[in-house]
């Protein structure tokens, strides 16, 4: 049995204490929230000790693992006395507030042997899971774009990010992870059209070094919510419904398996078969916290780590920065970095250069201009 706690009880704090609560190879031991009466409901919901004081937590119950879960600007000095603790740690996305703060958690991680998640729930969707398989089939043959649209009103909860760092991550970390790619440049335009404070609007364009074209579509402006993802290939499109787990492909009538380089391609794209596909809908939730302990007792490198959350982080910092200064952002190799032992970056100028874990990611590779 392995014990495990939640430090960060809000909306989303207490259902990962549920499903741990659920989970019959893991024993929730504890919870942690500044909030005392949102403690103390959760605390008793599921007849556990609740501890205003996390670091008190932390100490008196010695948890193997531990959710991180409070607001964004604090998980990088709770992610640190987790590990410090010796817990293995899931931290909900984006991994940090800046990438200097998120590199010192992936940093401290890997000084203490712990294991590190972050929690990129979007992976675990069935209908993405179910999409990856298929795409991985070659279903679609050659992808040409990805197109996400992720948009919603504006969530009360949220006051320490805007839609770029909060929802962008999401599906920066998705075009990757389907793509199987990099990223080789990038261009936004975002908009303060309600918030003052943060960006609510975001229009980008992601240009993969495999050719693939990513385009997001985000914002907190509508009074629907709306989580859709299409994949267009030679061969069709698939489209991914987040929200009802639906997976569908809308098959090009006109493409007969002789791709776009043979005299059939001059007839273009036509309507064919749509195929609904067969999905086994579970909570994504509960699926990644399954694979989050199962990596912990299997002693093996969790599904999305921290590199994961990191790379996505710096694609959302810099989509903002592109919207900023209105330009397109190329990643190339005289971006790269020195890394510190203490896991901070540091160029030649002692100033973070931009695009700079990106590139530090890609290594030696070319990224075409």
């Amino acid at each position: 049995m392995i014990k495990a706690a939640v430090i960060g009880v809000g909306s989303m704090g207490r259902n990962h204490a549920r499903v741990y609560n659920e989970l019959e190879s893991v024993e929730l031991v504890a919870v942690s929230d500044r909030d005392q009466a949102t403690l103390q409901k959760v605390a008793r919901i599921y007849r556990v000790k609740g501890y205003t004081d996390y670091r008190e937590m932390l100490d008196t119950e010695r948890p193997d693992i531990v959710s991180v879960v409070v607001p964004t600007q604090y998980h990088h000095e709770v992610a640190l006395a987790a590990l410090a603790s010796g817990s293995h740690i899931l931290v909900e996305k984006p991994i940090a507030s800046t990438l200097q703060e998120g590199w010192a958690i992936v940093e401290q991680a890997r000084a203490a042997n712990r294991h590190l998640m972050v929690g990129h729930i979007e992976r675990f969707n069935p209908a993405l899971v179910e999409l990856k398989r298929q795409l991985g089939t070659g279903r679609l043959g050659r992808i040409f774009q990805i197109h996400s649209r992720r948009l919603g009103p504006f969530p009360p909860r949220m006051s320490d990010v805007g839609v770029v760092i909060d929802l962008a991550t999401h599906d920066l970390d998705i075009m990757r992870y389907l793509t199987g790619s990099e990223v080789a440049r990038l261009y936004a335009e975002t908009e303060h059209n309600v918030q003052t404070l943060c960006d609510d609007l975001l229009a980008g364009l992601v240009k993969f070094q495999n050719g693939v074209l990513g385009v997001l579509d985000i914002s907190w402006l509508t009074p629907t919510k709306i989580r859709e993802l299409y994949v267009t290939g030679e061969r069709g499109m698939f489209l991914a419904n987040y929200l009802t787990q639906e997976l569908c492909l809308y098959e090009n009538g006109f493409f007969h398996g002789n791709g776009w380089d043979s005299p059939g391609f001059l007839w273009g794209v036509d309507e064919g078969c749509m195929i609904r596909h067969r999905i086994q809908k579970r909570e994504p939730l509960r699926l990644e916290l399954e694979s989050f302990v199962q990596a912990v007792l299997d002693d093996r490198t969790p599904p999305v780590c921290g590199e994961d959350g990191l790379i996505a982080l710096d694609l959302a910092c810099q989509l903002k920065l592109s919207g900023q200064e209105k330009k397109i952002i190329t990643f190339t190799r005289t971006d790269r970095v020195k890394v510190e032992a203490k896991g901070h970056l540091k160029s030649d100028s002692d100033q973070i250069t931009k695009s700079s874990f990106i590139t530090w990611w890609l290594g030696d590779n070319t990224v075409p201009a």
